[in-house]
């Protein structure tokens, strides 16, 4: 074997499709277009979604539901998971929380009361609920507001 009898696997080299070269071509006349309607004409093409005239399903289905560009969306953080996280006496901020994988980053904390909280705890968070607030002040913790939620 040498580098002039090398070769491509057979099948592995397609000829072009040539229409509209005449009729020997067998791609002749119509350009394997068909005859007459949308597919034949230039530019003639199916829009996406497109169902031959019968309703869309984007159409058929019902619409529901309005979610506000202005909403606020907060990561939720409630007291039975700082009870269980967090000795007593530490301070838990949202860098923490991140840290031990109770949230995500990026979006701002708010601490929620549900559970029981038996631990003095300092947490910083850009809001509270206000049974966690009383929660966390009852159990000899401090809260503290974070600005800019």
């Amino acid at each position: 074997m040498n580098l002039s009898n090398l070769a491509p696997a057979p099948g592995a080299k397609k000829k072009r499709k040539r229409v509209g070269r005449g009729p020997g071509s067998g791609h002749g006349k119509t350009s394997c277009r068909g005859h007459k309607g949308r597919a034949a004409r230039s530019g003639g093409n199916t829009p996406p979604g497109y169902e031959g005239g019968q309703m869309p399903l984007q159409r058929r289905l019902p619409k529901h539901g309005f979610r506000s560009p202005r909403r606020h969306m907060f990561e939720i953080v409630n007291l039975e998971t700082l009870e269980a996280r967090f000795e007593a006496g530490a301070t838990v901020d949202p860098a923490q929380l991140v840290a031990q994988r109770v949230v995500r980053s990026g979006l701002p904390v708010k601490v929620l009361g549900e559970g029981s909280l038996t631990k003095a705890l300092t947490v910083h968070a850009h809001k509270f609920s206000e049974s966690a607030k009383q929660r966390i002040e009852a159990a000899g913790g401090r809260v503290e507001v974070i600005a800019g939620a």
